[in-house]
C-alpha cells in the first residue's frame, strides 16, 4: 500500500514568522495535531500539539495564557512558531510504502511526516492514518481467520 492512499491531501500550514495563537487555533478549531511550517512553498518544520503544549502548560510557563477577569478570551502570548517548531523534518513522497514510512516514524518517534511531490507539499500522514489501516487491515484477516475455522467458503 502507497501513502498516498492513506493521506491527507488537505493540509493546514504556518509559517516561522506566525505567532503562536495561529498555531493554537488550528489544533483546537481544525481538530488536528501537527502542521508543517512552509516558507516559500517549502516545509522547513514542523510544529506539533505537543510543541505547543509545552510552552503552554503550567509546568514551563504559566504566563503564557493571559486571560481577564472581565471576559472569557484567551491570549495566547506572542510566541513565534520558529521559537517552538521542529526544525530536519523527516519528509515521504506518495509513492512510498506505507510500511517503510511507519517503520520510520517508530523509529524517530514522530507522530507525522509531510508528503512531498516535486518539491510541493502534498499531504500529510500520521500515525493515526497508519493505526487505522492496520486496524482494517486486522479486522479483514480474523474475519477471513474466523470463516476458515467455521469451515464458511470463500463467496
Amino acid at each position: 500500500m502507497r501513502i498516498a492512499e492513506i493521506m491527507t491531501s488537505k493540509v493546514f500550514t504556518v509559517e516561522q514568522h506566525d505567532l503562536i495563537d495561529r498555531v493554537f487555533f488550528l489544533i483546537n478549531y481544525e481538530k488536528i495535531r501537527h502542521l508543517p511550517v512552509v516558507e516559500k512553498g517549502k516545509v522547513i518544520g514542523i510544529v506539533s500539539d505537543r510543541d505547543l503544549y509545552k510552552v503552554l502548560g503550567p509546568k514551563s510557563n504559566s504566563n503564557a495564557i493571559e486571560g481577564s477577569s472581565k471576559n472569557s478570551e484567551l491570549h495566547v502570548v506572542n510566541t513565534k512558531v520558529q521559537n517552538i517548531m521542529r526544525r530536519g523534518v523527516i519528509t515521504t513522497s506518495p509513492d512510498a510504502l506505507v510500511s517503510e514510512v511507519a517503520g520510520i516514524m517508530a523509529d524517530h518517534k514522530i507522530g507525522a511526516v509531510p508528503v512531498i511531490q516535486n518539491d510541493k507539499l502534498v499531504g500529510i500522514v500520521s500515525a493515526i492514518d497508519i493505526l487505522r489501516v492496520f486496524s482494517k487491515m486486522e479486522q479483514l484477516r480474523e474475519n477471513r481467520e474466523k470463516r476458515i475455522t467455521e469451515g464458511v467458503s470463500h463467496s
